[in-house]
């Protein structure tokens, strides 16, 4: 069957691959469409498909071989081996782990903008700076300005230490200023210095741990909070996120509880991954937050008066803590991981917030844990 050419083609190719992974014993993921997983007495198969591309992998290599045979003689396909390069992440294998990165993908960059022979920064942004809608001529080539945000974008896929520099930038893909630009210079200089970073995964734990932040109207155009949260498997970031919220927040408190109510979202799904890929977690995950009035609005069963208009968001996170779901942990300002998310930092909070993301060589660690 053809998988090119034709609108429908790939969507034929995905049905008629799916149906025949069902055949086999593979259910799909609740959580991810794209998972498929073969559970079979105390062993696990798992398979990721994205159009043609395919990750196999087990806890039985017996079994992982009988499912290629099986593949291969339904379809013509070929095994390239062991993973060490997927849609631009490079995957290598440690004796304590595996460091995953994009350096390629940052070396092709740079060359695209003929940023290589620049001077490096040490940080994607400079601290505390806001970027304005105003105040500075338009930026004619506004394609261009596109391409390389949309570039940057995918590059936070293994770069957590540049999704707020990148979520800045982002919200001015419309009609760039030239300001707007010399902020995407900056964070390619600041990764003409960095181009080997990428993170570190280390066998442990599975317990899960979050870390939820918000910078209260910290955008000056609309007064705005940005969201920012990461969460940890063991001691491995596998989640991150840094972004705009919705709507204006009136208080500090109302803007912590709405990045609460997101970072608990994505804890929900990881924990439906979870159970998806047969792997309970031993410990009821932990959500840590720095605002002590989001925490007690979080456990408290009065709603107030003037609390209502984020009663959605209350509900959603105070029944899961009710449920056992998710447990609230208060931390300092200076121990939360989630800053980085949030906004600009000078480089000695940056450097050591990139270390307790796990950010560069396999020696790296979380500072007082692991």
């Amino acid at each position: 069957m053809s998988q090119y050419g034709l609108k429908q083609a790939p969507r034929a190719w995905n049905e008629r691959f799916t149906r025949f992974l069902l055949t086999l014993g593979f259910q799909s993921s609740y959580a991810d469409p794209s998972l498929y997983v073969k559970h079979d007495g105390q062993s696990v198969v798992v398979l990721l498909l994205y159009v043609d591309d395919i990750i196999l992998s087990g806890d039985d290599e017996t079994k992982v071989q009988a499912v290629i045979h099986q593949l291969t003689s339904e379809f013509d396909m070929k095994d390239l081996g062991l993973l060490h390069y997927f849609l631009g992440l490079q995957i290598e294998y440690q004796t304590h782990g595996l460091f995953v990165h994009q350096s390629k993908y940052v070396s092709d960059l740079l060359k695209k903008t003929n940023m290589l022979d620049n001077k490096p920064y040490t940080t994607p942004c400079h601290p505390n700076h806001k970027l304005l809608n105003h105040g500075s001529p338009p930026f004619l080539d506004s394609g261009l300005y596109r391409s390389i945000v949309g570039s940057l974008q995918y590059l936070t896929f293994t770069r957590p230490d540049i999704a707020y520099s990148v979520n800045q930038v982002c919200q001015f893909m419309h009609s760039p200023l030239e300001s707007h630009f010399v902020a995407v210079k900056r964070i390619l200089q600041y990764l003409r210095g960095s181009m080997s970073l990428g993170l570190c995964f280390k066998p442990g734990l599975l317990d899960i741990k979050a870390y939820t932040d918000a910078d209260w109207a910290g955008d000056p155009n609309d007064r705005r909070s940005t969201t920012g949260f990461v969460v940890f498997l063991g001691c491995n970031p596998i989640s991150w996120s840094s972004k705009k919220q919705h709507t204006v927040s009136r208080s500090s408190t109302e803007a912590e509880y709405r990045a609460m109510a997101t970072t608990t979202a994505e804890v929900v799904w990881l924990q439906q991954l979870l159970q998806d890929l047969h792997l309970p977690c031993p410990d009821i995950p932990l959500l840590h937050c720095d605002n002590i009035s989001a925490m007690a609005l979080a456990t408290n069963p009065v709603l107030r008066s003037k609390a209502k208009h984020i009663e959605i968001d209350c509900h959603f996170v105070r029944e899961r803590v009710q449920q056992g779901y998710i447990m609230l942990q208060f931390v300092n300002s200076a121990d939360q991981h989630a800053d980085i998310f949030t906004k600009g930092l000078c480089f000695p909070l940056f450097s050591s917030h990139c270390t307790n993301l796990m950010l560069g060589s396999t020696s790296h660690k979380i500072e007082g844990e692991c």
